[in-house]
């Protein structure tokens, strides 16, 4: 059978098939076409990998977190380091020195007793004391700022690391000083160095005005008012050593380029801070309406131990071979220098073991007052 083109041509376009599935038991004639997704099997996979991702994200996070709290304690302990070598190597430096020169000879008029406070005496500018040895200043104990048994203290004695101010005119007998400036900044009670060329003084301020005149008196004045109090208005040398309470001593005018500065006395020590851990403490002379005494000031937190050592020459000057314990030096004011080793603490827990880090970080203060 012929079919002609033309009638071809002619013949509207014919819509294609529609699908025939399979046919079988229960399935339909017609089926529609299968619509666009993902399998379980993807979401799976697509789940797992997720999670691999989610791992190594949280782990490099973990690793940098504990990296940089590493480094942040440890720059704490470094910065802590560094605090204590600036405030305990200045006071260092100055031990037994005044503002007019080291090795002066020193009055000192403050009233003793059988129970004198440690602070009283102007002693030897230095003095240390093991980890088995009392110390006066502050007792063993498990209280807030006791001092932790093991652990060496050492006391330092001084003219204060303030400014000074100079002393104009002086009547020995009226007890009356006169400085260049109503704004010394001294009150009734506090324990000052009166020092010269020629010698020092070590009393405590019975009255003055401080922002209203330039007056400081230095009267006996024992009392309820002042104390420990002056055992005499003389601040000049006693005819032989010591020249303290137990002596008579004699006039002496600081006029003549005399300054005038509050005592430095300080005792450091490692002490309990409450907050079960350890810190450096020092005893600070004070003074509380009229009545001078020492109070505890916690320094540096997170230390737990400090060796300290001294060097100390013969008496004909010669230098030993090594540094020795507080024990073992003969006479304090021959040590030239002081070797330190605090062991700092981190403040958490950021070692690889679970535990803080420890630090010992020795370093050494030259007595700039007794260098050769």
């Amino acid at each position: 059978m012929k079919i002609c083109p033309q009638a071809l041509a002619k013949r509207p376009p014919q819509p294609p098939a529609p699908l025939q599935a399979p046919r079988g038991p229960g399935r339909p004639a017609r089926w529609h076409r299968r619509q666009g997704g993902v399998s379980l099997i993807e979401v799976l996979i697509s789940l797992v990998l997720g999670l691999v991702l989610i791992g190594a994200v949280s782990t490099a996070y973990l690793a940098n977190s504990q990296t940089f709290r590493q480094v942040e304690n440890l720059a704490r302990v470094n910065e802590n380091a560094r605090t204590t070598f600036e405030l305990l190597g200045r006071e260092l430096r100055e031990v037994g020195g005044t503002q007019c020169g080291a090795r002066l000879p020193t009055a000192n008029v403050l009233r003793s007793g059988p129970t004198s406070p440690w602070w009283t005496d102007w002693g030897q500018g230095l003095h240390g004391y093991e980890g088995t040895e009392p110390m006066s200043a502050r007792a063993f104990g498990s209280g807030t700022a006791d001092r932790v048994s093991g652990t060496d203290a050492v006391v330092i004695w001084s003219g204060s690391t303030l400014a000074p101010v100079s002393i104009e005119s002086h009547n020995p007998p009226s007890a009356v000083l006169h400085v260049n400036t109503n704004d010394h900044g001294l009150n009734d009670g506090d324990i000052v160095i009166a020092c010269d060329q020629r010698q020092a003084a070590i009393f405590q301020v019975t009255n003055a005005n401080p922002g209203t005149n330039s007056t400081i008196v230095h009267n006996t004045g024992q009392g309820q008012r002042i104390q420990p109090g002056n055992c005499r208005k003389e601040l000049g040398l006693s005819p032989a050593a010591p020249h303290d309470c137990s002596t008579a001593g004699s006039n002496h005018s600081f006029a003549a380029g005399g300054f005038l500065s509050r005592l430095s006395v300080t005792a450091w020590y490692i002490g309990h801070n409450g907050r079960g851990g350890t810190s450096l403490y020092r005893m600070v002379l004070g003074n509380t309406s009229g009545t001078a005494g020492t109070s505890p000031e916690e320094v540096i937190e997170n230390v737990v131990d400090w060796q300290l050592h001294y060097l100390e020459p013969s008496a004909g000057g010669a230098l030993p071979g090594s540094y020795v314990d507080a024990t073992l030096v003969t006479d304090w004011s021959r040590v030239q220098a002081v070797r330190l080793a605090p062991t700092f603490v981190t403040a958490e827990a950021v070692g690889t073991d679970g535990n803080p880090i420890n630090r010992t970080l020795p370093f050494v203060v030259g007595i700039r007052t007794r260098l050769p």
